[in-house]
């Protein structure tokens, strides 16, 4: 009884242990830890490059904040090439060969900017530990680092990222949230993440600073409905404001705060400026006015800055482990631009 009972137990323990070592053999974690032996130096080099550059360009905070969220949120179109997933720095390839890069797409294309502190990022990296930090890793301690660098909360950054080796300009024109989607819109494509209805509040929220040009917002202040009249939920006096360099035609890339109050700041005044009908895009304005459970976080974060750092840490933590390449699959890349031959 007893030689039987110590078997099942064995038994037991084979059919458990196997299902843990599976998933580390698969690589399906990231830990903070990760260079921590062999590049001890990364994390700091990664934060000093970029405060230099956001020095000299306050604006490149949001940028970089922007790659990897837009890096995250694309996933290739193809089950047969599963080197492509989710944040694996696929934004940062050029077009090449058989690549096509995602820097032309719709979301991307005339917007998307800071290559250049990346590439000079990974260049100090290669030297220091060749052939050691992904590029998908830079782009999310980058934007860690600009949330911090702007008055915004910190988090342990989980690493280990490998890089694709492709991009998928179709998944980056489907996949990512434009300004004129409706609410239901974009919440099933943060769904399709992995991301609810909280983190989509949250990460709204790092509209705290950056811009946006006017074509992304012309519609609200001259024909949201198809009426040829300003949007009713935007502030009439603020919509007057915003037509002065935002004409009917023409100026398309001319640039607008999306925080007009602290547009360099990383506070909750993004979500006090929805209350007061002065969000900018129609994709902010619809937290407010389409979804109760979202409104009523939009009022929460407004009221409570702490509240707000917290959940962002939370949300970006979670985007940013959304499907990564680890283990064997994809690579290191030498440059973030093209994949290694």
């Amino acid at each position: 009884m007893v030689n039987s009972m110590s078997f099942l137990l064995i038994l037991s323990l084979l059919t458990f242990v196997p299902s843990c070592l599976c998933s580390k053999k698969l690589g399906g974690y990231l830990y903070p830890q990760f260079y921590d032996y062999s590049c001890p130096r990364a994390q700091e080099i990664v934060k000093s490059t970029l405060a230099n550059a956001v020095a000299n360009e306050p604006r490149l905070a949001a940028s970089l904040l922007r790659l990897h969220f837009h890096d995250c949120f694309v996933k290739h179109d193809s089950k047969v090439d599963i080197l492509l997933q989710g944040c694996d720095a696929s934004i940062l390839l050029d077009s090449s060969g058989s690549i096509t890069s995602e820097k032309g797409s719709n979301p991307n294309r005339n917007s998307a900017r800071g290559f250049e502190v990346i590439d000079e990022i990974k260049s100090t990296l290669e030297k220091e530990c060749p052939h050691t930090v992904s590029c998908a890793d830079i782009l999310a301690l980058s934007a860690r680092d600009s949330t911090v660098l702007t008055g915004g909360p910190s988090w342990e950054v989980p690493l280990g990222r490998r890089d694709s080796r492709g991009a998928s300009i179709k998944g980056s024109n489907n996949n990512i949230p434009a300004p004129n989607n409706t609410f239901q819109t974009i919440l099933t494509k943060f769904n399709l993440q992995g991301l609810d209805i909280v983190d989509l509040v949250a990460l709204s929220g790092s509209h705290t600073i950056g811009n946006s040009r006017c074509t992304s917002f012309r519609q609200r202040l001259y024909n949201q409905t198809g009426n040829a009249k300003v949007d009713f939920t935007l502030d009439q006096y603020y919509a007057a404001e915003l037509r002065n360099l935002c004409p009917r035609s023409g100026g398309d890339q001319n640039l607008f705060f999306l925080d007009y109050v602290t547009p360099t700041k990383f506070d909750n005044n993004y979500f006090k400026n929805l209350l007061a009908y002065k969000g900018l895009l129609s994709s902010d304005e619809v937290l407010l006015s389409k979804n109760p459970e979202s409104a009523e976080l939009v009022k929460r974060y407004a009221e409570n800055n702490d509240l707000f750092f917290e959940q962002f840490a939370k949300s970006m933590i979670k985007m940013g482990n959304i499907s990564p390449l680890t283990g064997p699959r994809g690579e290191i890349r030498k440059n973030c631009r093209k994949i290694n031959t």
